[in-house]
């Protein structure tokens, strides 16, 4: 058995043995295993690779390529598909099948965003942990965190959110991505094999059935979708009377993709308790609790959030920092001393704020707060 094979088998054994249910995002049957490396309804077949579902509807022939890869044992042709597959908002064409196929042997996370091509988006996922909005979701997590309930990481990407849960011991953890290559990401260097993760689109049936009480985290993508308020009405559906919707980073008017005031939102989550961004990421850096306000406050916010949880479970601060064994290391944003932003685009959307706690050289000695202000930082360990 070859080194793919054999990852490939024990990733989807690992999935297979988590018992996580599922259905067809077409017909809303059912779905089991057929093969070691795939799902069916007993109608269409859906390829499973390392552990990761791609169950997204709408792409039949990336799923077929890939099922027919699968099924002649060619594990590096199936990956070179399943990673070319990007969302509708990607403008960049994927790398060569040949550059995708040798993804497969990366051995650090920044190895493999370069294979991948996936440019801002991998310098993105290379600094989320310490970007502002990184930090606003971590304020509202703590401020309304799981407390013991299944979590649903809806849009997850590359699983920054889901790594922190678990390292805190929540769980189950389920995480959903319309793009393969960033569950690919999470599952190989990011998060643990308990959680499980699943390639779906949210703009067709969820193939993760509604369990009730259940924790629906949705951060970051709100505002790319054309009709946000079904993604949120299927949330709250999700979530059940004991479960929570929690929503960062919603753009306001504006704002790049489709934004919308801070009153539009809070339409659209009837109920819901509201935050600003800039106050969120500020909670975190001076490890408190954030301050809520109500929508019609926050016109001057750069992005709205939106918790509702009626059941009244109480903060958990401990979700602000990394856990308590880790292996923190200084933050990779400063080379020979000197801060340096990823990228422009990276610069111009987060830097003004970064800038406040992240000083422009790197300072000796470091301050008591060097953890809180990220200058020392949680990466993974194939970072």
């Amino acid at each position: 058995m070859s080194g793919d094979s054999a990852r490939l088998g024990a990733a989807n054994s690992a999935f297979a043995a988590s018992g996580t249910p599922l259905r067809s995002p077409v017909t809303g049957a059912e779905l089991h295993a057929d093969t070691p490396h795939s799902l069916s309804d007993g109608t269409t077949r859906w390829p499973v690779f390392e552990g990761v579902p791609y169950l997204r509807a709408g792409r039949e022939a990336v799923r077929d390529q890939a099922l027919t890869a699968l099924d002649d044992g060619r594990e590096r042709d199936a990956a070179a598909v399943l990673l070319a597959d990007n969302d509708d908002w990607w403008d960049q064409p994927p790398p060569p099948a040949e550059q995708l196929r040798a993804v497969l042997d990366a051995t650090t996370l920044r190895e493999a965003v370069t294979g991948l091509g996936l440019g801002r988006v991998g310098d993105y996922f290379l600094h989320r942990d310490h970007d502002p909005s990184g930090l606003a979701v971590l304020a509202l997590t703590a401020a309304h965190p799981p407390a013991g309930r299944p979590v649903l990481d809806l849009a997850c990407g590359a699983g920054h959110l889901l790594r922190r849960l678990a390292q805190h011991g929540e769980g189950p953890l389920t995480g959903v991505d319309v793009v393969f290559a960033k569950l690919w990401l999470a599952r190989r260097f990011v998060v643990p094999a308990a959680v499980a993760l699943v390639c779906a689109d949210l703009t067709h049936p969820w193939p993760v059935p509604a369990a009730g009480d259940t924790y629906v985290a949705v951060h970051d993508v709100l505002y790319f979708l054309d009709d946000p308020a079904v993604v949120l009405a299927t949330a709250a559906e999700h979530a059940g009377a004991g479960g929570a919707v929690v929503a960062a980073h919603c753009h306001n008017t504006g704002q790049p993709g489709h934004p919308r005031p801070p009153e539009g939102w809070a339409a659209l989550l009837p109920g819901s308790t509201c935050y600003a961004e800039e106050e969120l990421t500020a909670a975190t850096l001076e490890r408190r609790l954030p301050r809520a306000a109500g929508a019609e406050d926050l016109g001057d916010t750069e992005a709205v959030a939106l918790v509702r949880d009626l059941t009244g479970f109480g903060p958990d601060v401990a979700l602000l920092d990394p856990a308590t064994d880790a292996d923190l290391r200084p933050n990779p944003l400063y080379a020979e001393g000197q801060r340096r932003w990823p990228n422009d685009v990276w610069g111009t959307e987060y830097g003004p704020r970064a800038a406040t706690y992240l000083p422009e050289r790197w300072p000796d000695p470091l301050p008591d707060d060097a953890v809180a202000r990220r200058l020392l930082v949680d990466l993974p360990g194939g970072w």
